[in-house]
């Protein structure tokens, strides 16, 4: 099972290295991967998603916990929450799919080359390439998994 996984970390050398090298001396996989500042210089958010049961991600969340790097940390797969990704595409003009782009999704058109900008859901963005696939785009770019809970909960320090 798909979990989304969001912590707060001391914005510091090596803290990243630290959470990904848990991860990988106990063999779990992280699918996707977003960092970001917050409004706290000091403080970075990371959200993650990776495969595994409830019992795998409470072991995963224990482990985190132990790092002095990480503030707090928030399995947003436990309550209701929004997940979101940003994909970007490129497309020769030729092979542009008009009908499956609305005007707004496109970023750049210059030298017979056209950007757009999907945001959706990793489902919905996979579903999207498959659609793509006669159309080749020459090369697609995803942002990773981001998410918030859609209720009172909140990933911070201050309240």
């Amino acid at each position: 099972m798909k979990r989304v996984i969001a912590l707060l970390m001391e914005n510091q050398p090596g803290a990243l290295s630290r959470v990904v090298g848990l991860f990988s001396q106990r063999g779990y996989n992280i699918e996707t991967l977003v960092v970001a500042p917050t409004t706290d210089p000091t403080l970075s958010r990371l959200t993650m998603s990776t495969e595994g049961d409830e019992k795998v991600v409470e072991q995963i969340t224990k482990q985190l916990n132990k790092l002095i790097d990480v503030v707090m940390i928030s399995d947003l797969s436990d309550s209701q929450h929004i997940e979101k990704e940003l994909m970007l595409m490129k497309f020769t003009e030729e092979h542009f799919p008009k009908e499956t782009f609305e005007e707004s999704s496109i970023v750049s058109n210059s030298d017979g080359v056209i950007n757009v900008q999907v945001v959706g859901t990793s489902l919905e963005l996979d579903e999207l390439i498959t659609t793509l696939d006669s159309s080749k785009p020459i090369e697609i770019v995803r942002s990773g998994v981001l998410g918030i809970s859609s209720n009172k909960d909140i990933l911070s320090i201050e309240n």
